[in-house]
């Protein structure tokens, strides 16, 4: 039977390709020997529940236990009324089970309790019954709330005394984040902040994303099965596109080996994952859809949008960190600083906030393309400084992060500009700064630097100068544009203020300065 890369829900052995869970999650084994209670967090798409249900079938094939991978998730619409929640989440269980486990592994009966004790009742009594310990993951714990969830978190810690004859020798709790950060309306806030009510938790990680190796490993299980190769160039890039984002990795394969060539004589090469990582950024599926809605939370925000404009992160709480973290935006780099996760969320993201702008642009005609289609660079300029002069200021109340509308209305001009058969590239850092854009149309390559000019700062022009020969320099070009948004308190219209100058950087390039 043929596999196939897999980016929807979780994997199967005889269909998809994919990685080994207990390699990925080496310490889980001995964490269930030692009747141990965890937790595991990961962000959404990076294989947590394929892992765990591979993992359970594994334990429950030893002989040695008997192992299930169960969803809390039905109880989500319940957050009100426990009773409710506890029926659904039991309903949904006595499903699973069914399908998971051979029969004379399954609970010979179901007893019933009163609300606010069925979950802890039913796992009790079926440990009492089986003839193996028990072992349960408990996937999407963190999609209950309020007192559904502090009810189940209690009932497990109530029952985790009688391990394991009497209840669940291990249990893992699975989900995106932390028990800290369970959602829970109480004391004006809207988590938990606290993991008392499951204190009986003895560590709590997470499921990291491929290594280089893992890459290439699953990689070659494609070419095993069809002869089709990936050069060890295009693995490399696919490496450092996705920094191994498991959903990533495998949308781009699918990608190329599905709908750009399904010819498996054709090698895959680095053009051919560009021209992938493209097409995944411009068609933003589910998995890219579901982070950008994080975007628009205040605390996402607060970090978010220091990190687009090259500034500090200004008294941020460990809290907001970790859940950047958590949430798998964000990626610590090797200096313990705080990143976009991998390159296709640092193109994915500045497009994202700038996604309602871009809407309002359709109007503006590409005057900036000669009449062999090709880009004008001098043409771009002029169409560029005559829309921020009539449309910069408007448009920057359709931005989602105020502090940096300027960089989202001039990034939604360039994506009109690359709209035609264009590409954009972003490069931006927490303290650096700046933000530098690459646009590539055709045989034009075109770089521009942002920079910021606040209240009781200086000038940026001469700081701004050094940074942009070094980046015109690696893409071996004599000429940018250096954009200093003029943000200090007091001036004129944006219209009456929005110059350009030509000045010569201290390498000798001729920069184009545009203030506004």
């Amino acid at each position: 039977m043929p596999k196939w890369f897999n980016t929807a829900g979780p994997c199967k052995p005889d269909i998809h390709y994919m990685l080994s869970a207990t390699e990925r999650l080496p310490e889980i084994k001995q964490l269930i020997a030692q009747e141990n209670y965890f937790v595991i967090h990961a962000p959404r798409q990076v294989g947590k529940t394929t892992a765990m249900l591979t993992l359970a079938q594994e334990l429950t094939a030893s002989g040695q236990y008997t192992a299930v991978m169960l969803s809390l998730e039905v109880g989500a619409a319940f957050s009100d009324d426990l009773g409710a929640a506890e029926l659904a989440i039991l309903g949904e269980w006595k499903q699973s089970i069914r399908f998971r486990l051979p029969k004379d592994l399954q609970p010979q009966e179901w007893l019933d309790s009163e609300a606010g004790a069925r979950i802890g009742t039913s796992l009790s009594n079926w440990a009492e019954q089986s003839s193996r310990p028990l072992v349960v993951f408990l996937d999407e714990i963190d999609a209950l709330s309020d007192e559904t969830l502090i009810s189940v978190l209690r009932q497990i810690r109530s029952g985790f005394p009688n391990r394991p004859q009497g209840f669940p020798q291990s249990v893992a709790l699975v989900g995106m984040r932390d028990v800290r950060d369970y959602k829970y309306a109480s004391g004006g806030s809207d988590r938990l902040n606290t993991s008392s009510p499951f204190n009986i938790k003895v560590r709590s990680f997470t499921l990291s994303n491929f290594t280089l190796e893992d890459v290439r490993k699953l990689y070659q299980q494609h070419t095993d099965a069809t002869g089709q190769v990936f050069t060890p160039e295009a693995v490399d890039l696919a490496f450092h596109l996705t920094q191994g984002q498991p959903w990533l990795v495998n949308a781009i394969a699918k990608e190329i080996v599905e709908y750009i060539t399904k010819d498996p004589a054709i090698p895959i090469t680095p053009e051919l994952v560009n021209e992938a990582k493209e097409i995944l950024i411009k068609r933003q599926d589910t998995h890219l859809d579901s982070l950008a809605e994080r975007l628009r939370e205040d605390r996402v925000r607060a970090i978010i949008q220091p990190i687009l404009s090259g500034q500090e992160l200004v008294n941020m709480p460990e809290d907001d960190l970790r859940f950047v973290l958590d949430l798998g935006l964000c990626s610590r780099d090797s200096r313990g600083g705080i990143q976009i996760a991998n390159p296709i969320y640092r193109e994915i993201i500045p497009k994202v906030l700038a996604s309602i702008t871009i809407a309002s642009l359709t109007s503006i005609d590409p005057t900036w393309l000669d009449n062999d289609g090709n880009l004008n660079p001098q043409a771009l300029l002029d169409s560029f400084i005559l829309f921020w002069r009539q449309h910069g200021e408007p448009l920057f109340g359709s931005t989602p992060y105020p502090e940096i509308a300027p960089h989202i209305v001039l990034m939604a001009f360039l994506h009109r500009v690359v709209n035609g058969g264009g590409t954009l590239e972003r490069e931006y850092a927490i303290g650096s700064g700046r933000m530098d854009i690459c646009l590539r149309y055709g045989k034009v390559t075109l770089a521009m630097e942002l920079k910021v000019w606040a209240d009781k700062r200086p000038d940026p022009l001469k700081e701004g100068l050094p940074q942009i020969d070094k980046y015109l320099s690696g893409l071996s070009l004599d000429t940018g544009w250096l954009v200093i948004f003029d943000r200090r308190s007091g001036l004129p219209p944006l219209s009456d203020r929005t110059t350009t100058e030509n000045v010569i950087s201290p390498t000798g390039r001729e920069i184009i300065v545009i203030r506004g």
